[in-house]
């Protein structure tokens, strides 16, 4: 007897703490419906991800408001018949395949890390295309030949070149500083241009105009510098961004030329 008394001790002890084991595992429970606590540390782990909020009881008290608002949400959004509706249907089909191709690119991402080794390569790279001197040029550029002459022949008259810039350039985002284009490397002009304004010297003027696939230039040299670069360390999360934006595109048009497919892509 005393077996069997205590044994229902035990069974009452345990179906007592059940309740109270389940209950743990809720937040809430909205019209009778529990909340669990997973939906929480789920979107939290969202909201932290990105590493731009850091995990506090301020946001933990947030994230729970949030999630039992979504419940009473849902609920009443199931009460009137949304999840059978054909526009959620395809709204759920979208967003299942963007979460799809979102999991692909981060799988293709863990799996191939752009390393400090690369980001130093890509650097060194760039700095050797664009070592050398720097040039600060103004310029005007219009459509016709003749009207560069002109143009010419008014700057070499005592005319302002700053001022027949802004009201003569079709280079409309530098004629509005005068046409100034600031330093920058002879290789980021076309090569007249480049040619044209390396020939130069401070202060001079091209006496002809310069044509090129845009127009014709008055070239007008103001300044030269050994050209400067941001150490390595400063630029180096940029340029790992932008290689692996690089390795992702080359991922992606190597899946679309292996699909055997009849579609072709308009670009």
């Amino acid at each position: 007897m005393k077996k069997l008394a205590l044994a229902a001790v035990v069974a009452a002890t345990i179906s007592a703490m059940l309740p109270a084991a389940a209950v743990a595992q809720n937040i809430a429970t909205v019209n009778g419906k529990p909340v669990p606590k997973a939906r929480v540390e789920a979107l939290i782990q969202q909201v932290t991800k990105s590493g731009q909020q850091q995990r506090s009881p301020e946001l933990e008290a947030q994230v729970k408001d949030e999630v039992v608002r979504r419940e009473i949400f849902m609920q009443e959004a199931a009460k009137r018949g949304i999840p059978q509706s054909s526009d959620y249907v395809t709204q759920m089909e979208l967003a299942k395949q963007m979460l799809l191709i979102r999991g692909l690119m981060e799988d293709f991402r863990s799996k191939n890390p752009v390393s400090d080794a690369d980001a130093q390569a890509e650097y060194d790279k760039f700095k050797a295309t664009n070592s050398g001197q720097e040039y600060r040029a103004r310029h005007i550029l219009v459509e016709k030949e003749e009207d560069a002459k002109a143009l010419i022949a008014q700057i070499k008259a005592g005319g302002n070149f700053e001022e027949l810039a802004k009201k003569n350039s079709k280079d409309t985002g530098s004629a509005e500083k005068g046409g100034d284009l600031d330093f920058a490397n002879p290789n980021n002009f076309v090569p007249e241009f480049s040619k044209a304004m390396t020939a130069l010297q401070k202060g001079e003027m091209t006496q002809e105009p310069v044509k090129s696939q845009f127009g014709y230039h008055i070239i007008k040299l103001e300044d030269t510098r050994p050209a400067s670069f941001p150490a390595f360390d400063d630029v180096k999360a940029q340029i790992k961004q932008r290689i692996e934006q690089q390795k992702m595109a080359e991922f992606q048009d190597s899946l679309i030329k292996k699909a055997k497919t009849d579609y072709t892509f308009s670009k």
